[in-house]
């Protein structure tokens, strides 16, 4: 099946007007064809498991991460409440580290959790501290961050509660929040004797950051900006 398409611009020549050809069958047998080669490189990436070095060569624009081996394909792009908590809570950490040692990232920037070992699990967290410059090259954090933030949305809250939760565990993050816009809490896992313990703030609280001595988050501040 074919329709024929008016063709008025300057490729057709100046001061032409031509009839182009199109093949409607063709059309939908490349849009057919573009969905199977998504679907068969998402189906291919559940059933094998990966490197740091398998990661950097993806480039079908999706974000992924990587946990012992097994791709993760990343969220949408987050909602505006997401966003505002995001930056708020960035603001006030950066205000607090001015002239200090650590630096505070926000994602998407790569996280090797195990590249000593493995080097299979690769993590974007929305935050994350980092004090021991060491660990930061030019692409990413190689080792575990000091505190990881992550702020939950329907499609990732029990990746973020579970998985996560015991990645962080695992590798060392010494401060794991995370963060509920629905019902404005805050979870603060504290890393101790490996394992985490959870203390819950509301959102008209101050919440202490453990691995900044001196340093506190304005929790109303952050929350009120989802409302505004």
């Amino acid at each position: 099946m074919s329709k024929n398409i008016m063709c008025q611009n300057s490729n057709c020549g100046k001061g032409t007007t031509e009839r182009i050809s199109v093949s409607l069958t063709h059309i939908k047998y490349v849009k057919v064809q573009k969905k199977r080669t998504i679907m068969s490189l998402l189906k291919e990436k559940e059933n094998q498991r990966y490197t740091y070095a398998d990661y950097r060569q993806w480039d079908d624009g999706e974000r992924w991460e990587l946990i012992n081996g097994e791709s993760y394909l990343m969220s949408p792009a987050p909602l505006r409440a997401h966003q505002r908590i995001s930056m708020e809570l960035s603001y006030q950490l950066r205000a607090f580290l001015k002239g200090k040692p650590c630096e505070v990232f926000a994602a998407p920037f790569d996280v090797r959790l195990n590249a000593d070992t493995f080097d299979d699990t690769v993590v974007q967290p929305d935050l994350l501290i980092v004090c021991d410059r060491s660990k930061l090259d030019d692409k990413c954090c190689v080792g575990a961050p000091d505190m990881v933030v992550e702020i939950l949305s329907p499609s990732t809250e029990r990746h973020d509660r579970l998985v996560k939760f015991q990645t962080y565990q695992k590798a060392g993050v010494r401060e794991y929040w995370i963060i509920d816009p629905d019902t404005g809490t805050v979870q603060v896992n504290i890393l101790e004797n490996g394992k985490y313990v959870t203390t819950m703030y509301g959102d008209t609280g101050v919440a202490p950051v453990h691995v900044l001595e001196g340093c506190t988050v304005n929790l109303r501040e952050v929350f009120e900006e989802i409302n505004s």
